[in-house]
């Protein structure tokens, strides 16, 4: 059973703090073995020149990779960061960024991704990242 946009949400809801639920993220679309996600454009994320902080960017892919680890799993289960290393290409002024996080590998205990952030409006690259998580249960 494939995870919906809407179930998807709720695990951001549910399972995030505070500060990552201000980046206003939502699921655009999940599959088994990946999810995509939105980052809305915010003046309060851009830095210095009008592009969107890196850390909000990294913040978003991280978050990303949580999604498609639940929707491959069929569920949120407890799992956490153990690398994430981000390559930053363009800057992104005034769109939002789709975030696309498409799971290598997926083991019992782990599980890896890579991550495309596209500005909305052009679809041009940002950036690339890839995430190791390790899963808790």
């Amino acid at each position: 059973m494939t995870m919906t946009p809407a179930e998807g949400d709720k695990i951001l809801s549910a399972n995030f703090a505070p500060w990552v639920l201000d980046l206003g993220l939502t699921v655009e679309e999940v599959g088994k073995d990946r999810a995509v996600l939105r980052l809305p454009w915010s003046e309060r994320l851009a830095r210095e020149g009008g592009g969107l902080s890196g850390q909000a960017l990294m913040a978003a892919a991280d978050t990303a990779t949580v999604i498609a680890v639940s929707a491959a799993r069929g569920g949120f289960v407890p799992m956490t960061t153990v690398q994430q290393s981000t390559s930053f290409q363009r800057a992104v002024t005034g769109s939002d960024v789709l975030i696309e996080a498409v799971l290598t590998k997926l083991g019992r205990r782990m599980a890896f991704a890579d991550i495309t952030l596209r500005d909305a409006e052009s679809g041009a690259l940002a950036a690339r990242a890839s995430t190791v998580y390790a899963i808790l249960a």
